[in-house]
């Protein structure tokens, strides 16, 4: 793993509190080139609405400080919320680029949503990261870190002394992503969690979730390789593959789906798009519908 090295990045977080995500601008202060990561657009579950005030505010704070957007990022295809990359793309003209391995994901989606629109290679994204590719933010240099198991296409990125980690560590009261999604693995999982463990102590990580863990009571989203390795609940330092296993496992089989599982994932495996309009010139989203006791119910 190479050091990642050029000026020190301005960073940025936008919490959003009815998904518990936190989103990022990252901009080199010598350039003004930025790039969003994991931003969100705000949906109405209830009403079906979309809204753009989450990324709006990322984009106002943008323009005030003068930066000229290059990335929208994705860490993976996300389960909890809506992306809002489309629409920074649209405003901005940046490219949107998530991990290679999303195409596993939309070929494990595209049948569960009878997707036919939907490609599986990849094509909807802008570009395809692979794992220990290095691109620019202006003069900051940017290293992918492929980290699976909580999906099989998670990615971070590296920016110097700071690495945003997706879902894949939470903050270490909290403890660490669940694996149980499809393509999900927890024993990658682990192995993903050690990689970055790897890293130098006082290497920042920015996460994108936040629940408050029990005792805690504002939300936190940065810790550090030193802080996880000590402290966190699930795989601090000592805890074997085998023990994160058992761990993960039984307390995967007690959680319930995140409450925008499904329109986030059909939205999101399509880099942020909505399926196409249909003939009355509406968008739909698909909910899969397992029954149970068929004939007692009439159906």
């Amino acid at each position: 793993m190479t050091e990642a090295r050029g000026p020190e990045p301005v960073i940025q977080a936008f919490f959003d509190e009815p998904t518990n995500t936190v989103s990022y601008i990252v901009a080199d202060p010598e350039t003004k080139q930025a790039a969003f990561i994991d931003p969100v657009l705000d949906y109405d579950h209830n009403g079906g609405s979309v809204d753009t005030r989450s990324v709006e505010a990322m984009l106002t704070a943008a323009d005030e400080a003068g930066y000229t957007v290059d990335w929208t990022l994705e860490t993976h295809a996300h389960a909890d919320h809506l992306s809002g990359s489309p629409y920074v793309k649209a405003k901005t003209g940046a490219k949107i680029g998530i991990g290679e391995h999303i195409k596993e994901v939309q070929k494990i989606f595209r049948p569960v949503f009878n997707a036919t629109d939907l490609k599986t290679d990849g094509s909807d994204f802008d570009h395809l990261f692979v794992d220990d590719e290095t691109f620019a933010i202006g003069n900051l240099a940017v290293e992918v870190l492929y980290t699976p198991g909580h999906t099989p296409a998670d990615i971070c990125y590296r920016i110097g002394g700071h690495v945003f980690v997706g879902d894949t560590l939470f903050m270490p009261d909290f403890g660490t992503a669940r694996a149980d999604f499809p393509g999900g693995d927890v024993r990658t999982l682990y192995r993903s969690i050690r990689k970055l463990l790897a890293l130098p102590p006082a290497t920042v990580l920015h996460l994108c979730h936040d629940y408050k863990a029990p005792g805690r009571d504002v939300y936190a989203w940065e810790t550090t390789v030193g802080e996880q390795r000590e402290r966190n609940v699930h795989v601090k330092e000592g805890v074997s593959e085998e023990e994160f296993t058992a761990m993960r496992t039984a307390r995967d089989a007690t959680l319930a789906a995140p409450r925008l599982l499904l329109p986030s994932i059909q939205v999101n495996i399509r880099a942020g798009k909505f399926p196409p309009a249909e003939a009355n010139g509406v968008r739909y989203l698909t909910i899969p519908v397992k029954l149970k006791g068929g004939a007692e119910l009439g159906v």
